[in-house]
């Protein structure tokens, strides 16, 4: 399956964003969609994740309440919705495919090429 990551930008803090991913190719082998985030010199860490066929949606504490994960089936997108952004909201988001759900980036087989998020203060 191949990623399109989009919706990155410049915003201040309280504001909001909203990211996109566009999935194409064999979409029906990757049954869990998720977001990562990557700041500078730090890991890239699970924002959410979302299963394809239930909907079934899964935050990180840090953007619980937050950050919302949804999927538009019919168009093969998913979409991340960044509310109350934070300065250390900043990073690299990356959207990213696997068979099942799971936090660490190891078990997702495809990754979309990143979109900067850059939250001031």
């Amino acid at each position: 399956v191949q990623l399109q990551a989009s919706g990155g930008g410049l915003v201040q803090t309280g504001g909001s964003l909203r990211l996109s991913c566009a999935a194409s190719g064999r979409t029906f082998s990757s049954h869990f969609m998720g977001w990562f985030r990557q700041a500078p010199g730090k890991e890239r860490e699970f924002v959410a994740g979302i299963r394809w066929g239930a909907g079934s949606t899964y935050y990180a504490d840090p953007v619980k309440g937050r950050f919302t994960i949804s999927r538009d089936s019919a168009k093969n997108l998913v979409y991340l919705q960044l509310n109350s952004l934070k300065p250390e909201d900043t990073a690299v988001y990356y959207c990213a495919a696997a068979i099942t759900y799971g936090t660490s980036p190891v078990g997702y087989r495809s990754w979309g090429q990143g979109t900067l998020v850059t939250v001031s203060s």
